[in-house]
């Protein structure tokens, strides 16, 4: 079992430990606005080269898609009742998707979204990623609570866990995920505009990011939470969206004034 260390010490980027280490303050710096399916109840959103994945959730509803940023779908493929659709991760030939409260993860074939087998877990199922460790491939998985669950990439088997804390408290309400090229994972907090980037070794929050003020009064009106990162591959920009929201923007993450 992943034994977290002490929440007071914080392991950085180059090596060294901080005591206490305080998370930095960034916001969500817009570079470009992309249209959005304002029907989709976004659920994860995963980069593959030029391809973007997204997932939709509600009983009837759901479903896992693929195309280009901004597009229509080049692939789709629903989620029959009473399956709840919730995060999707792409690792080597696999989609896995995982569904809300069913226990089901779904493994697809990602060029054609075909399912090709399911595997069951305990628990909610809410956000999903990918990240290279020591050359293995690895998935993490949230579950809403302040607990991130490390599975292995081919079988699904849980293989650690640790949990998540800023300035020693825990950080509930983890949502859909996004591993980083940088190392770190990005967290939606449900139900705020706020994202938290966190070291995967320590589950110490390293950034707060505030995300909000993106819609306009009458779009928020009908939009719903936020809910949706993606790394830009090749860039430092990453793609967010939320569950109904007509557009979709490319962001960077700088620090608060």
């Amino acid at each position: 079992m992943h034994v977290a260390p002490s929440p007071l010490i914080q392991r950085l980027p180059h090596g060294r430990t901080a005591r206490k280490a305080k998370a930095q303050l960034l916001r969500a710096q817009v570079r470009a606005v992309l249209p959005h399916d304002p029907r989709a109840f976004t659920q994860g959103l995963e980069f593959r080269n030029a391809t973007l994945y997204e997932s939709t959730g509600l009983v009837g509803h759901s479903s896992v898609r693929a195309g280009s940023p901004g597009g229509p779908s080049r692939v789709h493929a629903e989620l029959p009742a009473p399956l709840f659709g919730e995060g999707i991760t792409v690792v080597g030939d696999r989609l896995w998707q995982l569904t809300w409260r069913n226990g089901i993860a779904i493994e697809r074939d990602p060029r054609t979204l075909q399912e090709r087998g399911r595997v069951t877990y305990q628990g909610e199922g809410w956000g999903l990623c990918h990240q290279r460790v020591a050359g293995q491939d690895r998935l993490i998985m949230s579950n809403g609570t302040d607990r991130l669950t490390f599975r292995d990439a081919n079988t699904f088997a849980v293989t650690g866990r640790i949990s998540v804390r800023q300035d020693g408290r825990p950080v509930t309400h983890l949502n859909e995920l996004e591993c980083a090229p940088d190392g770190f994972v990005y967290a939606n907090v449900y139900p705020t505009d706020t994202i938290k980037r966190i070291d995967p070794r320590t589950g110490i929050v390293t950034a707060h990011i505030d995300a909000s003020a993106l819609l306009t009064p009458s779009e928020r009106r009908e939009a719903k939470q936020l809910n949706g990162i993606a790394a830009v591959p090749g860039t430092d920009l990453f793609l967010i969206t939320g569950k109904n929201w007509p557009r979709a923007f490319r962001v960077v993450f700088v620090p608060s004034s």
